[in-house]
């Protein structure tokens, strides 16, 4: 296997050395490769893509870098792109890459049969591989849940000076707010936006790691993370962390009405695809129920694939209700949620 790591700085660079070398380039039939451009970091994905290749003799070209980076790679590079397969996450990044026009429809029956239709673009753009919650966590200690319910309770003004949570410029947030526009409008959304900001603990200010750091050390008695940066902190090889996990525990919100907010990491055949038969058979592999499990076992995400065995860590966190929307829609939303937040005083 093959292995870059693309830097934003570095892209025409990479994108001409892999053009001139090769690697990944192109091989001597189409079902003999697959290069991919990945988002996800290597660690969280080199694991199945090794045994893909021991298992269908399939080598595999990974590329690995910033999200928004290597979309613009894919952009520049056009239909000289050696690349057959994206990978990134959020709903709302996958939307922007195929409005970009670097995907391509593909629709299998493997796929079908295993991802449901709201985890997957309407238009058979791209799929989801693996479920990211984003929810409430608050501090043990100083929360008494019963107080919690809903999102839209975050913006009461009990929670005042209590609430950490990342800026408006991250992408999950901004999925978080497509979602709400989708489900009460973009007034009530608004006024819920205004709220909230109204209860920020500190002005937003590192990723989801940092805001479940700041609850444990009494910054602020609840923030808005996705789970699996706590299932890293509770599982961490670091004493500290597993100390400040500890002290944390997760709430699932709307579970009498639309459920958690889910997005997804996903991918999209790139429409330049050289090798696009491999590629697709690598799509239908990540969606089996080994693939599945061992993804939530090792990042702690949801399994896509229903009646797959969740790891001991997502048990933990209990079962909870989901929103089943279509996820192609907080891609549609984004524009509006990124104004709003703005008009909001969401920095």
């Amino acid at each position: 296997m093959k292995r870059t790591t693309a830097t934003t700085a570095g892209i025409l660079f990479t994108a001409a050395l892999a053009l001139s070398t090769g690697q990944p380039g192109t091989a001597s039939a189409a079902d003999e490769v697959v290069n991919i451009y990945s988002a996800r970091k290597e660690e969280l994905i080199l694991p199945l893509l090794e045994r893909f290749e021991s298992q269908t003799g399939i080598e595999v070209n990974l590329i690995t870098g910033n999200a928004d980076g290597l979309l613009k790679r894919l952009e520049i590079e056009g239909s000289a792109s050696p690349a057959d397969l994206f990978i990134t996450v959020d709903a709302g990044r996958l939307q922007r890459a195929k409005d970009a026009g670097v995907l391509q429809q593909v629709q299998t029956d493997a796929i079908d049969a295993v991802v449901p239709p709201h985890l997957r673009d309407t238009e058979d753009y791209w799929i989801g591989l693996s479920r990211r919650a984003r929810t409430i966590v608050y501090a043990v200690d100083r929360v008494d849940p019963s107080a919690l319910s809903t999102y839209e309770s975050l913006a009461d003004p009990n929670w005042k000076g209590r609430l950490c949570i990342r800026s408006s410029n991250n992408i999950y947030n901004q999925s978080l707010v497509a979602s709400m526009i989708e489900a009460l409008g973009v007034e009530r959304t608004e006024a819920w936006a205004k709220g909230l900001v109204a209860n920020f603990a500190r002005p937003p200010a590192g990723g989801d790691t940092d805001q479940l750091l700041a609850v444990a050390a009494g910054v602020c008695d609840l923030a808005l993370v996705n789970t699996y940066y706590f299932g890293r902190l509770v599982n961490s090889d670091d004493p500290a962390a597993r100390e400040a996990a500890s002290k944390l525990a997760v709430f699932w919100p709307n579970q009498d009405d639309r459920g958690v907010h889910v997005n997804v990491s996903g991918a999209g055949i790139a429409k330049h695809a050289q090798h696009k038969d491999a590629a697709v058979r690598l799509l239908e592999f990540l969606v089996e129920p080994e693939s599945q499990s061992w993804y939530a076992e090792v990042n702690h995400e949801y399994p896509v694939v229903e009646g797959v065995e969740y790891s001991k860590t997502l048990k933990g966190f209990g079962e909870f209700v989901a929103d089943d929307i279509e996820l192609t829609r907080l891609g549609l939303n984004n524009r509006e949620a990124v104004m709003l937040m703005d008009r909001a005083g969401w920095k």
